[in-house]
Formats: C-alpha cells, structure tokens, sequence
C-alpha cells in the first residue's frame, strides 16, 4: 500500500487556491498511490470560517475531490464543512477514483477553540476497506481518545480466539482495522503532543497510523509545523515530512509484515 502525505500551506477561506496548490503537487507524483491523504479543512481552513465556507455534500470540495481519486486511480481523504439543514458537520470524506464516497463526522469537536459551539459533534465511528485493507478514519481532538479509536477483533474472527485465557491462537486473527489514518489541524505549539498520541495509537491499536497536518498560519494568526508522520505498529515512523515545510511523502506499508506482528505478538488477546 502506497500513501501519498501530502503537508499543505492551507489558504485562509479561497477553495480555488487550495484546489489548484493539491492538483499542482499531487501532479507531480513520480509513482502511483493508493491512497492521498490531506490535512484537516483542506479546501478553507480550521475556524469560525467553517460555518461561512461549509459546503452542500456534493459542493466543490467534493467535486474536485472525485477528480483528483479519479486522475490518480487512488483513494482521496480529507475533511471539508458540510451543511446538513441547519447543522454543519467537519465530515472527513474518503473518495473513491469511480466517484463513490464514504464519510465520518468528526467525533470529538474542539470545544477549546469554539468549534463544539459552531460544528456538530459525529456520533458513529465507522471502518471502511479499500484494496484488501481495513482502515480507520480519525479527525485532530479524536486522536486524544483512545477508547473512541480502540482497535478489536473483528467479529467473524471471534471463534478463532482461545477460551481458556492462556492459551495462544492457532492462526491469524483479523483485527477490525489495519490502518488509521488522521487529518488534522494541530498546532506547532502542541506539536509533541500530536507526535506522541500518534505513535501510540499505533502501539495499542496494532495498526499503521498515517498522520497528515497542515503547515503555515491561519486566518486566527495560528501556526503549524505539521510534523505528518507514517508510524507502523510498533510506533516507528516510516516516512516524516520536514517540520514547518509544505511537502509531499510517499509512505509504503507492508500489510504481510503487520500481520506476522501480530501472529507472533497478539496483544489483542488481552484487550479489554
């Protein structure tokens, strides 16, 4: 699995401007992905701003996001306001390159910031698949939640599981996610904590965690370093991008490798 990280400068509240910085790096891509990961709010900005720029569902985020799944024949993940009536979601889209597309509302709302007063809180968390891999979308304020992103074992795998409460599995088990990834807005100022719940979602989770955080500053003169990381199970990072520097990354992922961790350390035998 190849995963495009790509750490934007994003534009203050110009859609066109951030569209056209995304088509222009992701052009220059020198090998095919599978799947493009940008940060929080791509196309306007994190803020009060979203209530102002929040977009029908098939507005013009989403519009250019089917483009840029299609043209690359990969899976496209950010987030973008959405208006439903009169709420506004921060929706994290992941777009198929046929046009299809799945979503998940982010479930923990800075309240911090304001934004728990302006953006409806999401109340499901969802997995999806893509390319034989089960992955878990995850938006900024959720990576400090641990149970919210808690990994399992997948139900039809449940009778494969030792009963005795000792013994070890015959086989391989399937966990429910295989990767997590996270788009985030997360300022320079708080950046170790960003680094440090990454990698450890990773560790207790079992799981690949891609990262993705925005650079610059932003229209409440916030600033980002972005510090967007690849991190295996074992909370060893793969790919970094350059602290403060907008950049592309390509991360590989080996799903062979984390499936012979997990047989020879199944950890998740003793989940709570």
């Amino acid at each position: 699995m190849n995963i495009a990280l790509y750490q934007q400068d994003i534009v203050w509240n110009n859609r066109q401007e951030n569209f056209d910085r995304v088509s222009g790096k992701l052009a220059a891509l020198s090998s095919e992905v599978d799947i493009i990961v940008l940060p929080e709010t791509f196309s306007c900005g994190f803020g009060d701003n979203m209530v102002e720029m929040a977009e029908p569902q098939e507005g013009p985020s989403m519009e250019f996001a089917s483009q840029m799944a299609r043209e690359h024949d990969a899976l496209f993940v950010a987030t973008w306001p959405v208006r439903v009536g009169e709420s506004v979601y921060n929706r994290l889209h992941w777009v198929f390159p046929d046009g299809s597309f799945g979503t998940y509302d982010k479930g923990h709302t800075f309240r911090v910031s304001g934004e728990a007063n302006i953006i409806v809180r999401g109340t499901e968390r969802c997995i999806f698949e893509w390319r034989g891999w089960h992955i878990k979308p995850a938006v900024c304020y959720d990576l400090r939640f641990p149970k919210w992103l808690r990994n399992g074992v997948q139900e039809s795998e449940r009778s494969k599981l030792p009963t005795d409460g000792v013994s070890m599995c015959d086989e391989a088990i399937a966990l429910d996610y295989d990767l997590m990834i996270v788009c985030a807005n997360w300022p320079g100022t708080r950046h170790e904590a960003w680094s440090t719940l990454l990698k450890a979602r990773a560790i207790e989770n079992l799981s690949y965690v891609v990262g993705v955080n925005r650079v610059g500053t932003d229209g409440a003169d916030i600033g980002y370093t972005g510090n967007s990381v690849a991190i295996d199970y074992k909370g060893l990072p793969i790919v970094e991008c350059e602290a403060g520097k907008e950049q592309l990354q390509i991360a590989q992922l080996d799903k062979k490798s984390l499936e012979k961790f997990r047989q020879h350390w199944p950890f998740y035998l003793d989940f709570d």
